[in-house]
């Protein structure tokens, strides 16, 4: 039990609660005194409710997108931070939905005309009029997340996201006036707006290191290797972890000056900071050919890979495509820490050619002790099954398994070690589909 719980919740997870509940409990003397035991009493009442949880949402989600380094880890990584951040900003958005219905509704039993001026009441009521205008950015922001409007395009998201910002500023307007309790809307205010302000006014010049291309080298086609060196001020960081990568090399064909997440490929100790990069996208596959020389901005370290829950089983590793980059970081950092990890890798691969880095893993395997390396190719063995990861890694089903790939790739192997019995509790995996 004890491990179940350390797997799914995280000490962050308590603060969310708290800021969560936080609202509801100091307002709910005063709903409570006010109700009366009639459809129009429940209405009016859950009305409240769903409008005072969903601006907690709310602000809830604008604290999380502070994206301060190292302080993701309190929620177990900024893969989890963000999809936690998703689900409050959506939920929050249907609840303030609800808020407004329940509200109408509560007032038809006197009239239609009744209910239509509750909700649209005369311009003089401008606390009412500025929740319509903060839902109105919320659907401008949240509106390409939805899965009928397509693939969402990532830098006009984000673009579309800046209006997060006067969603919040509106929607605490429309609060505070009318709400009794209003310590506590200041209290939340306070941190969802400084978290908006560090992220888009601060950050970008006290959050972000700048640092130069060393080296780029090829690895296979579409892939390459970045080698950067600090123009000032060192990253500290830790295997498996990922930055932000803000290239400035002006001849860019696409991706100057936009921020990206690439997986770090070395080890802390390693003389440059290193990222893996597929060609994936027009930025990424710009950025194949940045020039040596030129600068660019990192921001991090973020996410919390090699997470342990049981610390005395072994490690399996499962990568595939460019997932491999946190296993290579795991695995130059295994060599100078032998003895303090034993890893079995597994690099999934098409054929021998697309294993860009399989030479320096092999060479790692057989020069490390607790290291070991094992390549699958798809199209020489189909999909990795039980039988090949147990006459490969007998005790495969025992160790704590870690995981990176494609979704495809992941989806077939949370789906073996299910039909084995193995705990989801000790299976760890990490995707940048968040974004």
């Amino acid at each position: 039990m004890t491990t179940w719980l350390k797997a799914r919740f995280k000490p962050g997870d308590i603060l969310l609660l708290i800021f969560l509940l936080l609202p509801l409990l100091v307002a709910m003397p005063r709903l409570l005194g006010a109700f009366n035991d009639s459809a129009v009493g429940w209405l009016t009442l859950t009305g409240r409710l769903t409008g005072i949880l969903g601006l907690a949402m709310m602000l809830l989600a604008a604290m999380m997108s502070i994206r301060l380094p190292h302080y993701d880890r309190w929620f177990g990584g900024l893969a989890r931070l963000w999809v936690v951040h998703r689900f409050f900003g959506f939920a929050g958005f249907v609840l303030v939905l609800l808020h407004v219905i329940l509200l109408a509704y509560a007032a038809l039993p006197f009239s239609i005309d009744a209910a239509i001026l509750r909700i649209f009441p005369p311009l003089a009521e401008w606390p009412i009029w500025a929740g319509w205008l903060a839902l109105v950015c919320m659907v401008i922001f949240l509106g390409p997340t939805f899965g009928f409007v397509g693939r969402i395009h990532y830098q006009r998201w984000k673009r579309l996201h800046l209006f997060s910002a006067p969603a919040v500023i509106l929607a605490l307007l429309h609060a505070i006036p009318i709400a009794a309790e209003t310590l506590v809307w200041w209290l939340m205010a306070v941190f969802a707006i400084g978290a908006i302000v560090w992220r888009k006014v601060l950050s970008p010049s006290l959050g972000r290191y700048r640092y130069e291309v060393a080296k780029v080298d090829t690895l296979v086609r579409g892939v390459v290797e970045i080698s950067l060196k600090p123009v000032d001020k060192t990253m500290a960081y830790e295997a498996g972890q990922f930055i932000y990568l803000t290239p400035l090399d002006s001849n860019l064909s696409a991706g100057r000056n936009e921020e990206h997440p690439y997986t770090i490929s070395s080890a802390p100790s390693d003389e440059y900071l290193k990222v893996g990069i597929k060609a994936l996208g027009d930025a990424s596959s710009a950025i194949q050919t940045v020039a040596v020389g030129s600068q660019v901005y990192v921001e991090g370290p973020y996410g919390d890979f090699y997470e342990r829950v049981e610390p005395q089983r072994k490690q399996l590793w499962l990568a595939g495509g460019i997932g491999i980059t946190p296993f290579v970081s795991g695995a130059r950092d295994v060599q100078n820490r032998q003895g303090e990890v034993s890893a079995h890798l597994f690099y999934l691969a098409n054929d021998d050619q697309r294993a860009y880095y399989l030479d320096e893993l092999m060479t790692l395997g057989q020069q490390v002790d607790g290291l070991d390396v094992t390549a699958h190719y798809y199209r020489k063995e189909g999909p990795i099954n039980e039988a090949f990861l147990r006459e490969h890694c007998p005790d495969f089903a025992e160790r704590e398994i870690y995981m990176c790939g494609p979704p495809a790739m992941i989806h077939h192997l949370r789906q073996v070690f299910k039909g084995l019995g193995i705990p989801s509790s000790r299976i760890h995996s990490e995707a940048f589909d968040f974004l």
